[in-house]
Parts: C-alpha cells; structure tokens; sequence
C-alpha cells in the first residue's frame, strides 16, 4: 500500500488527443434524470408486480421534486448571477437549464401518461379503484360529502387574492387548488387558493371493496359548501417547488447552528423554479400564477393526472401480497448469529451471545446491507458499546440518521454510563438540517461533546470508533462505512460496512475525529484515504498505477462501483488508463459524465447501473495492481495484491475535494472474496443492469433465453442460504455458480488474490 512517501507515477500521456474537448464529458444534469428514466422503467416495466410499480411512480416524483429543488434551482441562481462560464461539457447555466427543461418536461408527461393508461387500470382490473366523483352511486356521495363537513373542511383555509387581500403564501410541494369564482352584479374574477391538507389521507376510501377518491376530487365538489354564495366559474389543481439552494457564508457565520436555523427558514419563501398545472386551466388562473410568482413558460408544466403521486406510495401497504415483491427482512450476519459463550480471557457475561468485539478480534467482519440486519450489526456493535463496562470511548460521525434513531440513545447511554462520548453532527446535511439541529440539542443536554463540521467542508465520512481496554492493552474497534447510522434506509439502500480491530485504522479514526474537534484536519493516514488531503492524490496514483502495468504487458483492471462519476480530473486520468490498455468496468448508479466506448479514447471502458428494488448506494473500489495469480508482479511499491476499498465517497469534486471523506483498505481475504463476488455478480446481471452507450443513453440488458441473474434477488437468496452453512462465503459463490451457469473467473476478469 503507497505511503505518505511513495513515488509518484507519471500519467499515460496520449498523442492527438485533447482530453479537455467538451464532446467527451456529458452534462451532469442530463445524466441525472437518464437515471430517473431507469427509475420510471421501474413503474413501466409490466414483469414488475403491480404494487412495486405504484411505489416507483412515487419514488419518481420525490426523486424530481429533489432534483428540481437543488439543481435546477442552482441553474436558476447561477442565471440570476450573471454567471457564463462553461461547465466541463462546454454549457453555460442557461443553456444547461434549457437542456433541462426541455428532458424533463417529457420524462413527466410519461409519468403522468403510465399512470393513466397502465396503472390506474391494472389497479382497476385487481378491485383497487381510484374513481372520480362523478363515479360515485347517489350513496356514496353523500357518504363522502358528509366525510368533507366533518373531516375536511374545518382544515381547510380559502384564501383570496383581491384588492382587499394579497397574494397568498404558497408552500413549497404542497398540492393546491386554484378556485375561480365570480359574484352577481359584480364585475370581474376572483382568484382563490385552497391548501389540500397534507395532514389528511389523499386516497380517501369511499367503500370496504377497495374504491377510493382524491381528497382534491372530494372538496372540488364540495366547493358550494365552503365557498357560499359565489359562483365557481372554474378550478385547477397545481402544485410549485422552490429553491433549495440557499446561500450561506460560513467564512462569516459567528454560530453555525444560527445560520442553519437561517437557511431553513430562508428556504421556506425561495424563489419558484416549477410550476406544475392542470393541462385544462383556464387561462385567468394560469396568468394569475404566472404573474404572481415570477416564473418563466419554460418554469410551468402543464400536466394531465394528479400531478403529485407521492401519496400513492400508501397503496402498497394493502394487504394484498399477489401484487407485491417478496417481502424481505434483513438477516442476521453469519458471523454474529451464534450463541457461543465465549469471551475475553478472564471476563464473565450474562448472556449467552458472544461479544461483538469478541467476534472483530477473530477477523474483519464485512456488513451488507440491507442484507445484513443493522439493528443486529452496526445498532448492536454501539448498544453493546455503551454498556460495555470496559470501553473507555465511543465516537461517531453522523450524517444523517432516523428520526427516533436508536444510534443517537445508545451515544446518550454510553455517556450516562461514564463513557467519553464525542459525535460528529454534520448540520449542512441537506433536507435533514431540521433533524440533525434536533439531534445536537439532545445530544448536547446529556451532557455530550458535539462538533458541527470543518469550516468549508461538510463531514460526509461514515465511521465510529470504540475505545476498549481488553486484558492485552487498549484496542480500537473501527466501523467505516457507505451508508449512513440510519435504521430505516438500512432497509432499502445497499450499503457496506467493515468492523475491524486494526490498530492503524484505529489510529486513524482517532485522527479523523480528532480533526473534527480539533483546529484543522491532519493529512497523515496510515490507511485510510481521507479527503479532501489524501484520497484524490492516491486514486490518481492507482488508475496511474493501472496504465503503467497494462503498457508493461501486465493485467491490468480497474473496477469501480459508485453513485457518481462526475469529477473532470479522474475523468481524464480513466481515458489515459484505458487509452494505455486497461480494462475498466465503471457500476454507477446515477450521474456519470464519462462517455464510455468513444473509438480510441474509452474502448476498454463500459459503464453499468443497477436499478432494483433496493437503491444502490455501496461504493467499491478495485485496482488489479499487477496480480496474476501465478506470478505476482511489482512496479515500484510491492505490488502484485490487489487494492479493495470501500467508503463513504463518490468520485464527484464535491467528494473529493469538498468534503471529508474516509474510505478504508479490505485486506482480510474472506471479505476481499465477498466484494469480488459482489462486483462480478453485478456485472453478470441480465436482468436489472443497464449499459450506457457513448451518448449518455441505456440499453437495458436482457436474459434472451438464458438464466436470469438479478443482482438482488440473487444476494437475498443466498444471504439466506448462508445462515445454514459453516462456509457463507462458500455458499455465496457455489451458489451463484449453480444458479446460473456462469463462472466469476471469466476470461479479462480475473480478480483474484494470489493468495487467496
């Protein structure tokens, strides 16, 4: 492994070839919402069961709502600013923001058109309706219109925009109902908006078989009741987003806390930068709106259907099995799932489950999830912490984490318990600043030691570390990981975690976090890559590595999963690799600005993205580094062993040079061949893969009558199988071998340990 000392290694320096020319990078933001046409396929894609579709059309619009809010938000405000200057792909903001709005506009008109066409019939077909008023018999409507007098229209609010009265408030992704109205003898139009209440259920059942109606629906027919004596020439439904970007000067800040506090309060009144409208408004309130809100046509979407489908994710908690995936709960771990009594020589137990850090002192311990169950892995390896009457300290570094999170009690029982307790509380996590300024307050009154971040960077690494005084001296038990201390997306994103005793990982959590609290943020590691200070330099000097090997004649590959590839540097250095021969196989999940299979440039390289039941979020890091099993070779540093890594950052600048970041080394054998599995799993995958072609769209891939091979499933099927064999490794690779008929040794894939 290169030390703060290693030699540095030239870069592959091609002829003819300029590697900054725009017509080798693809738009950020186009590539994010490719991403979101895998995730509508989702909702497309009949094989799917029909409840999993419902939830990937409200998986949809959150996924837009988010994107609409940060990037084209910031599009808006670079706009504003007068700012011209290219991005890598050779556009300036405005061209960027007409590039967006002109995919995205389609991309919701096809949701709205899946749900008209497909899924509200299919839903119709299985005794699941969602009717209009105006299809409910005689009794049902008085049923539903008495529901409106007692349940609804005490929350509700009309509010008119007249002389008399200014233009409402209107909150950012809160549904509304434009109203029009008119009076006798009196001359002109009123405007009206009508909050649909998000406190009330949008799917409102109106009979035991399954029938339901809008609440929009409901109080659009309904309207003679709350707005007497007028006349209601029209209505529209309609929906805004606002601004997420805010700006905020932490050079200037005298209390962090306070300027978050700002932040959030400022966001709630940002400027509008969507617009989303009934196609058939009539033409005042569309005006109205428009004027009234500032916004641009390009800004106003109009569209046909029920415009938000996040509350139709409630459906999938019918009780109707037939139209549902699977259900699947985490497992335990293999290596965490016994009753052994053993223990520390010299100590005693109450229980008859072996000690977690009994369990880290045999042998690294490798975490999946949501595979593996977190409440009996990362959740057990604090509990366990802070009632352990022999650790000294417990830290942790939180980025985001559930709102009744277990991990922060057990932080506070550790501290109750006369452990030094110190937390890493990242406060500019976007949308969860609310939570997380809750969680310093409760940390804070127990009496707990908490730090905001480092001035300039958001803290973005996954990691804790337990200091515990065993019989033979003071051991540190480190968990690095990919994901989040969350419970709840534990369950639905994919994401690794290593628990170790190895004391120069130790070492270097205990320097990590002491640069969290301390003045500034130390750039020397034993292990770790950190950013911003020492991973950017070291990943170049592994792809550099990589070329070197590969124009020496020797095996040559690189193998990275991530979420996003967008950083124009590592860009540069993946199209020398491959221009000197080395085989690159890029997993990203959503953003990636590198065009693979570009003749003479990326041939070597293909890019693949994974879009399942569960989201992606494992970042994996693979460098061949010379191996050949036979005859190990060496440039300069030893080489001959390949690199594993796993950690917290996505090669974007932000990740890289914005924040603090910490991937570790998996060095133990048993997990370097769990990763290997994972890695060539996915790349045989015929059923949820995609590939992306030299112009930034997909194919997705098909079995064409082979085995079908599904990344998760195939991971949830042998997770299980593994709890019942001595060997779950073993189990995992025998398994898939006989599943499908494919061999994980295939021909210009070979990733193994010389000595494994």
């Amino acid at each position: 492994m290169p030390t703060q000392n290693s030699p540095q290694i030239e870069p592959y320096e091609p002829t003819d070839v300029d590697l900054t020319d725009p017509e080798l990078y693809l738009s950020r933001e186009l590539s994010e919402l490719a991403f979101q046409q895998r995730v509508l396929q989702q909702t497309l894609d009949e094989q799917n069961p029909l409840l999993e579709r419902v939830r990937f059309l409200s998986i949809v619009t959150r996924n837009l709502d988010e994107f609409v809010m940060k990037r084209i938000g910031g599009l808006k405000q670079q706009i504003e600013a007068g700012v011209t200057e290219e991005t890598v792909d050779g556009r300036t903001p405005r061209e960027q923001w007409e590039a967006v709005q002109a995919q995205l506009r389609p991309l919701l008109e096809q949701q709205a058109d899946c749900y008209e066409r497909q899924i509200r019939p299919a839903l119709a077909e299985e005794g699941i309706e969602i009717v209009s008023y105006d299809q409910l018999s005689d009794r049902h409507q008085e049923a539903v219109d008495d529901h409106f007098e007692q349940s609804i229209k005490p929350t509700l609010t009309p509010l008119s925009f007249d002389p008399a009265h200014p233009f409402p408030f209107i909150s950012n992704r809160s549904l509304s109902l434009a109203v029009l109205t008119g009076q006798p003898n009196v001359e002109g139009k009123t405007f009206t908006r009508i909050k649909i209440p998000p406190n009330r259920p949008r799917l409102i059942e109106v009979a035991e078989d399954s029938r339901y109606a809008l609440i929009e629906d409901i109080i659009r027919n309904n309207l003679d009741v709350l707005l007497p004596n007028v006349e209601v020439l029209d209505t529209a439904l309609f929906r805004l987003t606002r601004n997420a970007e805010i700006s905020r000067n932490e050079e200037v800040a005298e209390d962090l806390i306070d300027m978050i506090k700002d932040v959030l309060e400022q966001r709630r009144f940002a400027s509008v930068v969507r617009m989303e409208i009934e196609s058939d408004a009539d033409p005042y309130i569309r005006k109205t709106l428009q004027e009234q809100l500032d916004l641009s046509e390009p800004e106003i979407y109009d569209l046909d259907g029920p415009i938000d489908y996040r509350d139709f994710a409630s459906l999938t908690d019918l009780d109707r099995p037939e139209l549902k995936r699977e259900p699947w709960s985490p497992a335990s771990h293999p290596r965490l799932a016994g009753d052994s009594p053993s223990v520390f020589e010299g100590e005693e137990t109450d229980s008859d489950e072996q000690s977690i850090f009994v369990n880290i002192n045999e042998g690294d311990i490798l975490l999946h999830h949501p595979y593996h169950d977190f409440g009996e892995t990362v959740q057990r390896f604090l509990t366990e912490a802070a009632n352990d009457p022999n650790v000294l300290a417990v830290k942790a570094a939180i980025y985001r984490t559930a709102s009744d999170s277990e991990v922060i009690q057990s932080l506070i029982e550790a501290a109750d318990n006369g452990k030094q307790v110190a937390v890493m509380v990242e406060l500019k996590a976007r949308f969860d600043e609310q939570n997380n300024l809750d969680w310093v307050r409760r940390l804070e009154e127990n009496g707990i030691h908490v730090a905001y971040g480092t001035l300039g960077l958001k803290t973005h690494s996954k990691t804790a570390l337990v200091v515990r005084d065993d019989d033979d001296g003071v051991t540190l038990y480190s968990h690095i990981g990919t994901g989040n201390y969350h419970s709840e997306t534990a369950k639905s994103y994919v994401d690794l975690g290593v628990l170790t005793s190895d004391r120069d990982i130790g070492q270097d959590l205990v320097t990590l976090f002491n640069s969290f609290t301390g003045p500034g943020l130390d750039k020397e590691f034993h292990k770790l890559l950190v950013a911003p200070v020492t991973m950017r330099e070291q990943f170049t000097r592994y792809i550099r590595r990589e070329a070197a090997y590969a124009q020496a004649g020797e095996p040559a590959r690189i193998v990275v999963k991530v979420n996003s590839l967008e950083d124009p540097e590592i860009i540069e250095e993946l199209y020398r690799a491959s221009m000197a021969g080395v085989d690159i196989d890029l997993i990203v999940r959503d953003i990636c600005r590198l065009r693979p299979g570009l003749d003479g440039i990326s041939d070597s390289i293909s890019v693949h993205s994974i879009v399942g039941p569960f989201l992606e979020h494992s970042r994996i890091f693979y460098f061949e580094n010379g191996a050949r099993a036979d005859d190990p070779k060496t440039i300069d540093t030893g080489g001959g062993r390949p690199e594993y890594y796993i950690g917290s950052a996505d090669w974007m600048t932000r990740n890289l040079d914005h924040r603090v970041e910490a991937v570790t080394p998996v060095e133990d054998p048993t997990l370097r061949r769990q990763l290997r599995f994972n890695l060539e799993l996915i790349l045989a995958d015929n059923a949820q893969r995609w590939i992306m072609n030299p112009d930034g769209s997909y194919d997705q891939q098909q079995p064409d009558g082979e085995p079908a091979v599904a990344t998760q499933e195939t991971l949830m099927r042998r997770t299980r199988a593994s709890l019942d064999t001595d060997d779950p490794v073993e189990s995992l690779t025998a398994g898939f071998q006989a599943d499908t008929a494919i061999l994980v040794d295939t021909p210009g894939r070979q990733t193994g340990d010389p000595d494994e």
